[in-house]
């Protein structure tokens, strides 16, 4: 089978191949035949056996810096589809808030459109799902993690639910009041929990738009930056 090289650490030996059937093959150097000649981009020729590939060959050395050159453009240039709708692969900073920005625009825009605009604002969940997913690949981290904020906001609405229920309990059922502190009792709590809120998403969303990615390759796939 045929492939290109996605990655090759020369420290510890090992590289990653995209075949041309759609799988990517990690790689040793035990198994090149000339692993000095391996770089990032070339076609190589390869046996593949499960998720690895063995007696690997290279094909055609591109030239001096091209092949590196091409790797680092291709893999540093903004996928509009992929950033937004793909969980598989990593996202870099950069293209994270590119994508969220993305997001925010399209949902204030059609924020104003009656009954549509709903139905367009929670289709967004999916791409804001799938780029914090990917961000957080990329820092090494299980996409899971991407609940954290919608947690927060189901745990807040039902502490809101609870602390309202209570304080109108305590207040004989009366909506009508105009006593000032009877007023701020049944609804002050909930501005409390609400900021809480804003800063447990505000403190996630930061964190992964700012923190470093992975260095190389890791489990999630190879460095979008292109670099190893």
């Amino acid at each position: 089978m045929r492939g290109e090289v996605l990655s090759f650490d020369t420290p510890s030996g090992s590289g990653l191949i995209s075949g041309d059937d759609g799988v990517r093959y990690r790689f040793d150097q035990n198994a090149v035949s000339s692993a000095s000649s391996i770089v990032v981009g070339m076609r190589v020729d390869f046996i593949p056996v499960t998720d690895a590939a063995t007696n690997v060959i290279a094909l055609a050395a591109p030239g001096i810096g091209a092949a590196p050159l091409a790797s680092s453009v291709s893999a540093s240039a903004y996928d509009f589809a992929t950033a937004l709708f793909s969980f598989q692969g990593r996202l870099r900073r950069q293209h994270f808030w590119i994508s969220w920005l993305i997001c925010l625009g399209v949902g204030v825009v059609i924020g104003w459109i009656p009954l549509i605009g709903v139905l367009i604002s929670l289709a967004l969940i999916w791409p804001n799902l799938a780029i914090t997913v990917k961000r957080l690949h990329d820092m090494g981290q299980s996409g899971w993690l991407a609940a954290i904020p919608f947690a927060a906001g189901v745990i807040g609405a039902i502490a809101i639910l609870a602390t309202v229920g209570s304080a109108m309990v305590a207040n004989g059922g009366n909506m009508d009041s105009e006593d000032p502190a009877a007023v701020w009792a049944l609804i002050g709590p909930s501005f409390g929990i609400i900021t809480l809120i804003i800063l447990v998403q505000l403190g996630f969303l930061l964190w992964i738009g700012i923190a470093e990615g992975q260095p190389g390759e890791n489990r999630f796939g190879p460095n979008p930056k292109g670099d190893l």
